[in-house]
């Protein structure tokens, strides 16, 4: 599954994956500097189950690391991740 990129406005971003011009996950985030405040994460009920979600946390901490941002977990998913698994450890603001 392929997750594109979205500039939303000035300072908001996601990760989406679109089909038939209908957005069934996303990753949203608001970009302060270097600091990413992830806000949201969505999976339409179609696709939950499937691990959906890390894939777009793992996305969106890829880019992290690729631009060298620090990711600040505001969404209650990514939250969880952050407090239960040690792979975002560099990443964390």
């Amino acid at each position: 599954m392929e997750f594109k990129l979205s500039k939303r406005d000035a300072e908001e971003f996601a990760f989406e994956y679109e089909k038939e011009g209908k957005v069934l996950a996303e990753i949203i985030w608001t970009q302060l500097g270097d600091i990413m405040v992830v806000e949201h994460t969505f999976v339409d009920s179609s696709l939950r189950g499937q691990g959906i979600a890390k894939q777009l946390l793992n996305r969106a901490a890829d880019y992290a690391r690729e631009n060298e941002y620090k990711i600040e977990a505001v969404c209650s998913y990514v939250v969880k991740a952050f407090e239960t698994s040690h792979e975002y450890d560099d990443i964390k603001a």
